[in-house]
C-alpha cells in the first residue's frame, strides 16, 4: 500500500551552494526569457553608454543569431571580463539604488546570456586604436583577444538556449517572436528620440528610425509619427502638465481614434519604457465616459519626476515601478488627460471609410467660401416642420433653437466652426458648410454627448432636476433585474429618476430625468437593468454614476429618423461647439467628420 504524501518524510538534507552555472541559469530565466528580453537588455546597454545608433539584427527570430551594434563609448579589455560577471557594473557610480538614472544597473545581462548561449563581446574605445574581444560559453568565459571593430560595441548572441534546451519549447513561432523585439525596439526608440533604431531580419529590413528634428520636442514628435505612422499622429492632442515636481507630457489619442487593443500604449517613468498597472489604470480612468466597452486609446506618454520618488527595482525586467505617492501620480494623470481631452474641443480622428479614400478627416476647416446660389434655397425647401414642439429643449441654456443665419453670413463668420446647417439627410445627418469645405454630423451621436455632458454637469452640482410622471409607470423587469435596479435606487434619484419596488419580478416609476423629455420610461429602465448586470461590482460609485448616466444620455437624445428644420440643426451645431468631448459620442464613435474642398475638387478631378 502506497504512503500518503503528507506522511512521507523527506530524508535529511545538507544545504549547499548551487555551482555558479546554475546560479546564472536561474538569473537567466527571470531576466532573459524570450529573444525580445535579450535585445531589450543589449539595446538598454547600448543607450546607458551614450549610443546615437544602435542597429539590430536577427536571425531565426532571436533564437538563432542576436548581434546589436552600437556606437557608444565603448569598453577596455579588462571591462570586458568585468561585464560578463553577474553584478558588475558602470551604472551605480555611488552605490545608491534610489537615485537611478540609467537602464540598466543589476550586472546581469550579460553573463545570464552567456550562461545560456554562445555569446560574443567586441568592443573599442573611442580614444584608442584597438578593438578587443571576448567569447562566453554556456557560462565558460575565454580570455580578450584583439579584434576588428570601428568603435562602440558590437554583442553578438548564437544558439540562445542552448545550454537550457527546454525553455526553446516554449518560444513563439518566429514571426511572433520578430514581432516581440519589434515591439521592444519601438518602446526604446520613442524613449530616446535623439538615437537612430534599426532592426533587420534573416536580412530584411523590419523598422528603420532616423533622427529628426531641430530640437527635442520636434524630435520626439517626428519619432512617434515613423512607429505609429503619420495618420495616427495626425489624430492625437499633446498633452503638457506638471504638478509638485511630477511633469507629465506627450500625446494621446482621440477617443475616435481608439484601437481593439492596448498595443498602441506608451508609458515612460524618467525615460524608461514601463507595463505599470498603476498608469494603465490611470489612463482608462481619463477615457471613463468616452470610449466604448473593449476599446483602448492610442497614447504615447511621459511621466518625469524625481528619481527618489520612484523605485525602479521592483520587477527582474524593470517592467513595473513602484510610486512613492500613487494616488497623486494617477490623480494627476487622469486630471491631466482629462483636461488635454477637454481643450481638443470638439475634434475628432479621421473617418477616411466612407469611400473617398483619406477624404474625410478630422480638424475644422480654416476659411469661409458661399454655397453655390440656389443651394441653400434648395435645402431649405427640402426641409418639413419638426415633429413636436419641444425641439432641442433639453439642450443647456442659450443653446434653444437660434433663427436661421444668412447664408453669406454664416459662411463667413469664425465664430461658428462647425458652420452653417444647410440640409438634412435621411433624417440622420445633418450637413453644414464650412470654411472650405463642408461638415457631416450625425444628429443622434452629436445630442448624445450634449446630454450627457449636461447630466454629467447637473450631477455635480448636486443632483438631476427631476419631473414626475402624471402616471407612474410599472415596469416588469423579473426578480433579479428588479433587485439590481432597487438596490441602486439612491444612485438613480441622484440620476433624477426615481423608482420602488412594486411587487415580485417589478418596480414602479415615478420620476425621470427632467432633461430626457419624453423619454419611454419602460425602455430606459430595462437598459439600465441590462447595463448594471454587465457592471456588477466591477466599478466604483462614481464610474457606475457616469455609466448609466451615458445611458440615460442615449434614451434623451435625437434620434435618427427624426427630421429637424433649419433653425433646430444650428442649435445642434452650436451646442456642439461649447460641449466637451462634442468630437464623439459617449460610446466613443465620431459624431461628425469633415470635407475639405481641396478633397472635393481632387474627387471631381479639378487638382
Amino acid at each position: 500500500m502506497a504512503t500518503p504524501a503528507a506522511a512521507r518524510v523527506a530524508p535529511a538534507r545538507t544545504i549547499r551552494r548551487l555551482p555558479p552555472g546554475v546560479v546564472n541559469r536561474i538569473a537567466a530565466g527571470e531576466v532573459v526569457e524570450r529573444p525580445a528580453a535579450a535585445v531589450k537588455e543589449l539595446v538598454e546597454n547600448a543607450l546607458d553608454a551614450g549610443a546615437t545608433r544602435i542597429e539590430v539584427a536577427l536571425t531565426g527570430g532571436g533564437s538563432g543569431r542576436i548581434v546589436v551594434t552600437d556606437d557608444g563609448h565603448g569598453m577596455m579589455p579588462e571591462e570586458l571580463v568585468l561585464a560578463v560577471e553577474r553584478h558588475a557594473t558602470s551604472k551605480l557610480p555611488d552605490d545608491d539604488l534610489i537615485d537611478i538614472r540609467s537602464f540598466g544597473f543589476r550586472g546581469e545581462a550579460l553573463p545570464s546570456l552567456g550562461a545560456v548561449g554562445r555569446l560574443t563581446l567586441t568592443s573599442r574605445r573611442t580614444e584608442t586604436d584597438q578593438a578587443w574581444s571576448l567569447g562566453v560559453d554556456a557560462g565558460t568565459v575565454g580570455t580578450p583577444r584583439p579584434a576588428a571593430l570601428r568603435h562602440g560595441t558590437r554583442v553578438e548572441v548564437t544558439d540562445l538556449f542552448y545550454a537550457t534546451p527546454a525553455r526553446l519549447k516554449f518560444l513563439k513561432s518566429e514571426r511572433s517572436e520578430v514581432q516581440a523585439v519589434q515591439d521592444v525596439i519601438e518602446r526604446l526608440a520613442l524613449a530616446a528620440p535623439s538615437v537612430a533604431f534599426s532592426l533587420r531580419t534573416d536580412g530584411r529590413d523590419v523598422l528603420r528610425c532616423e533622427t529628426e528634428g531641430a530640437d527635442l520636442f520636434d524630435r520626439q514628435q517626428r519619432r512617434v509619427g515613423q512607429i505609429l505612422g503619420r495618420a495616427t499622429m495626425d489624430a492625437t492632442v499633446a498633452v503638457e502638465v506638471e504638478r509638485d515636481g511630477v511633469r507629465l507630457s506627450g500625446l494621446l489619442g482621440l477617443p475616435t481614434a481608439s484601437r481593439t487593443n492596448a498595443r498602441a500604449q506608451y508609458l515612460f517613468v524618467n525615460g524608461r519604457p514601463v507595463q505599470d498597472p498603476l498608469l494603465r489604470s490611470a489612463l482608462r480612468g481619463a477615457y471613463t465616459d468616452l470610449l466604448a466597452k473593449g476599446r483602448h486609446p492610442v497614447a504615447v506618454l511621459f511621466v518625469a519626476l524625481a528619481p527618489d520618488r520612484v523605485d525602479v527595482n521592483v520587477h527582474p525586467a524593470k517592467a513595473e515601478v513602484r510610486f512613492r505617492e500613487p494616488g497623486a501620480i494617477r490623480n494627476l494623470i487622469v486630471g491631466g488627460l482629462r483636461q488635454a481631452l477637454s481643450a481638443s474641443g470638439h475634434m475628432a480622428a479621421p473617418g477616411g471609410s466612407l469611400g473617398a479614400p483619406q477624404a474625410f478627416r478630422s480638424g475644422l476647416p480654416a476659411g469661409r467660401r458661399p454655397l453655390s446660389p440656389g443651394l441653400a434655397e434648395a435645402a431649405v425647401a427640402y426641409q418639413a416642420p419638426a415633429i413636436g414642439q419641444d425641439r432641442l429643449g433639453d439642450m443647456p441654456p442659450g443653446a434653444r433653437a437660434p433663427e436661421p443665419l444668412p447664408s453669406s453670413a454664416a459662411a463667413s463668420d469664425p465664430t461658428y466652426p462647425l458652420g452653417a446647417a444647410r440640409a438634412q439627410l435621411h433624417d440622420s445627418y445633418i450637413v453644414a458648410q464650412t470654411a472650405d469645405g463642408l461638415v457631416l454630423v450625425d444628429q443622434h451621436a452629436a445630442h448624445e454627448r450634449i446630454v450627457y455632458e449636461r447630466l454629467k454637469a447637473e450631477l455635480a452640482s448636486g443632483g438631476v432636476r427631476r419631473q414626475g410622471l402624471l402616471l407612474p409607470e410599472v415596469v416588469e423587469l423579473g426578480e433579479r433585474d428588479a433587485q439590481s435596479v432597487l438596490a441602486h435606487a439612491p444612485e438613480l434619484l441622484r440620476l433624477g429618476l426615481a423608482v420602488e419596488a412594486f411587487g415580485p419580478g417589478a418596480i414602479l416609476v415615478r420620476e425621470t430625468p427632467a432633461m430626457l423629455g419624453a423619454a419611454d420610461a419602460g425602455a430606459l429602465v430595462r437598459d439600465l437593468a441590462d447595463d448594471l448586470a454587465d457592471l456588477g461590482e466591477a466599478l466604483s460609485l462614481g464610474e457606475a454614476l457616469f455609466a448609466v448616466s451615458a445611458r440615460m444620455a442615449c434614451h434623451g437624445s435625437v434620434r435618427a429618423g427624426r427630421r429637424l428644420t433649419l433653425g433646430e440643426m444650428d442649435a445642434l451645431l452650436r451646442t456642439m461647439e461649447r460641449t466637451p468631448n462634442a468630437g464623439q459620442c459617449n460610446h466613443g464613435r465620431p459624431t461628425f467628420i469633415t470635407l475639405e474642398l481641396n478633397d472635393i475638387e481632387r474627387l471631381f478631378g479639378r487638382r
